[in-house]
């Protein structure tokens, strides 16, 4: 060996190679980032703040829709002419004043003719005159319970104000087991919500379900759900009268809607699909529907939206269906329908983006064993 290997000493190890940007060696805000968005954290802490915001929403959109709810348009039938100067004039300004201008005036010749559009909900009260100096209110609280009382408790001390006779009548009442004319909002609360509830179910314990097969049991449990309402309300509570068959369909239209509905959102968004879903029916349907507080109690703009959603849908067709059956509308059961064909198409039309179904099966291949030879002769 030579004096200049000697001198060279042992042989020198490579220098190690620079980390790369995805390896442990990472280290500064922008590492530490990469870090916990890759772990289990990130998505923990996105959800947190997600939730935290909806009930928020949750909670602010129903207190804006109830919490004060404020006259703005009141459709009200007026029996004959308003003489000026007479009661039924001066029983009108005060009511104007009262309750900020919101009358909707609508003059029909006989009583008959404002009784029928009061049964077709077109109107919330007539106001007719007697004859003998007195004027009276006929309400309906079966059209609207908010309103009825509003109007209820303020046209005896605007009566009196003016020096008017006033007679309040309740014309088409509620229930007695139901006073407050809540229990057809919550039946079809429970149907929407239960409704993508159960879509949401059959994602997570039958996601192998195929598209056909998918609206084929979303169908079943909505026709099972809404028959089991009916049946609870009318069997066992008993607090309203429902005729079975029909409010059976509409609460198995509403339940089915709902569920076609996150399967669209569902096929659209994947995993988030919850969030759209949950804001379209809860945050911003039920609050509008007219349920809790009638259509012109609520702001101008959930007054005019909530009927073409479908919460707002069904709860128009329940109180037709139980109040007025003789004056059917045909809005609510095409919101419900158009609702329902718009999510089934999309559903249909991009069922390839689901997450569910299953991978059709592949031809199985011949056993040699047990595959008979094929014949010579």
């Amino acid at each position: 060996m030579s004096d200049e290997s000697e001198r060279s000493g042992p042989a020198s190890e490579p220098a190690p190679e620079p980390a790369s940007e995805s390896g442990p060696a990472r280290s500064g805000w922008s590492g530490r980032w990469q870090a916990f968005r890759e772990s289990p954290f990130f998505p923990a802490v996105t959800v947190a703040l997600i939730l935290a915001g909806a009930a928020g929403l949750f909670a602010g959109s129903y207190t804006y829709a109830m919490a004060d709810p404020t006259p703005r348009r009141i459709p009200t039938a007026v029996v004959g002419q308003l003489t000026e100067g007479g009661e039924a004039a001066k029983f009108v300004a005060g009511m104007e004043k009262a309750l900020g201008s919101s009358l909707d005036l609508r003059l029909y010749r006989t009583y008959a003719q404002a009784r029928d559009n009061l049964e077709a909900q077109r109107v919330f009260a007539i106001l007719a005159q007697p004859g003998d100096g007195r004027v009276r209110l006929d309400i309906a609280s079966a059209a609207g319970a908010s309103v009825a009382q509003v109007l209820a408790e303020t046209a005896p001390k605007v009566g009196e104000r003016a020096g008017v006779r006033v007679t309040v009548r309740d014309v088409k009442p509620l229930d007695e087991g139901d006073p407050r004319g809540l229990a057809l909002f919550y039946i079809s609360m429970a149907a929407v919500i239960v409704g993508f509830v159960g879509a949401i179910q059959l994602s997570v314990h039958a996601s192998g379900l195929n598209p056909l097969e998918r609206i084929g049991f979303t169908a079943l449990y909505a026709l099972l759900g809404g028959f089991v309402i009916c049946a609870v309300e009318n069997w066992l509570l008993g607090s309203v009268q429902l005729p079975f068959v029909h409010t059976w369909l509409i609460l198995a239209l509403t339940m089915f809607t709902s569920g076609m509905v996150f399967t669209m959102f569902n096929t659209l968004f994947g995993r988030w699909s919850m969030l759209p879903t949950w804001g379209l029916m809860v945050i911003l349907g039920n609050p509008s529907s007219g349920g809790a507080v009638s259509w012109p109690l609520l702001p101008s703009v959930l007054g005019e939206i909530g009927r073409l959603l479908p919460p707002g849908a069904s709860v128009n067709a329940l109180h037709t269906a139980v109040y007025f059956a003789g004056h059917q509308h045909a809005q609510p059961y095409l919101v419900l329908a158009a609702w329902a064909l718009v999510s089934c198409s999309v559903f249909w039309i991009w069922r390839h983006r689901h997450p569910g179904g299953r991978a059709p099966r592949e031809p199985r291949e011949p056993d040699p064993e047990t595959t008979p030879a094929p014949s010579t002769a």
